[in-house]
C-alpha cells in the first residue's frame, strides 16, 4: 500500500505503517521534523520505505491507497479548508481511504469562535480555527469524501492532558537549561489545563475519522488531479 502523510509529526505513525509493510511519502514544513523523521527511519532500517519530505502538501502531486493526516486540520485556516479537502480527494485513489484525526468543537461555538480572538489564536494557533464535525461534513462532501467510520476520544485526551501537565510541573527545573524562561512554562502550563478542562466538559471532542471517495467520482483544480 502507498501511503501519503500530511504532517509528518515527529515520524511515529510513518514508522509504524511501514513496519506494517506500507510504503510512506511523508510531507512536513518544519526541518526538525524532518531530520528527527528521516533519522527515525533510518535507526528502524526503514529508510527504504519511508521517504520523508520537507514540502506543503499544496505542491505535492500523485494518487496514493490511503492519505493520512492527524490534527493538522486545525491549524490549516478556515478559509483553506476548502482546498485542504480538495487534496484530500485528489490525493486518495478511487476506492481509497482518509485517515484524519481532528480536535473538534459544536458547531455553533465554533462560529462564534470564528469572530473572536482567544488566548489560544493569539498565542498557541495564530490563524488556527478547531472545526466542527458538521464542518469537516459538508467541506470533505463538496469533493465526494464522506464519513464511512468515526472513533471520538475526547475524555482519553482530557486524562493525557492532565499527564502532560503533571511532568512538566515536575520537570520545570529543567526546563532554563534548555533555554526556556519562566513566561514559557506558565503560558503552557495554563495551555495544558485550559485544553484538558475543554475535552474534560465536553466543549472539546477528538475524533479518528475514516473518509471514502466515491470510485466514479473525479476532482479537478489541484496538482496530481
Amino acid at each position: 500500500m502507498r501511503i501519503l502523510e500530511i504532517g509528518s509529526g515527529w515520524g511515529e505513525l510513518a514508522t509504524r505503517a511501514a513496519t506494517r509493510g506500507a510504503q510512506v511519502h511523508t510531507i512536513t514544513l518544519s526541518e526538525r521534523q524532518l531530520a528527527y523523521t528521516q533519522e527515525r527511519a533510518r535507526v528502524a532500517g526503514l529508510s527504504d520505505r519511508v521517504r520523508a519530505e520537507l514540502r506543503d502538501y499544496r505542491d505535492t502531486e500523485g494518487r496514493y491507497d490511503a492519505v493520512l493526516s492527524v490534527e493538522m486540520i486545525e491549524a490549516v485556516g478556515r478559509e483553506h479548508w476548502p482546498t485542504y479537502f480538495r487534496a484530500l480527494a485528489n490525493f486518495v485513489k478511487p476506492g481509497g481511504r482518509v485517515g484524519l484525526q481532528a480536535i473538534t468543537m459544536p458547531h455553533d461555538r465554533m462560529r462564534a469562535t470564528a469572530r473572536t480572538q482567544t488566548w489560544i489564536t493569539k498565542y498557541i494557533f495564530p490563524g488556527g480555527l478547531i472545526p466542527s464535525m458538521k464542518a469537516i461534513r459538508d467541506n470533505a462532501s463538496r469533493f465526494g469524501l464522506h464519513v464511512i467510520d468515526d472513533l471520538p476520544f475526547g475524555l482519553h485526551y482530557a486524562r493525557t492532558l492532565a499527564l502532560w501537565r503533571e511532568r512538566l510541573a515536575a520537570n520545570a527545573a529543567r526546563l532554563g537549561a534548555l533555554g526556556f524562561d519562566e513566561t514559557f512554562r506558565r503560558t503552557w502550563q495554563l495551555y495544558l489545563a485550559y485544553s484538558e478542562a475543554g475535552f474534560a466538559a465536553g466543549y472539546l471532542n477528538v475524533h479518528q475519522l475514516v473518509l471514502g471517495n466515491s470510485p466514479a467520482r473525479t476532482v479537478e483544480g489541484v496538482a496530481g488531479a
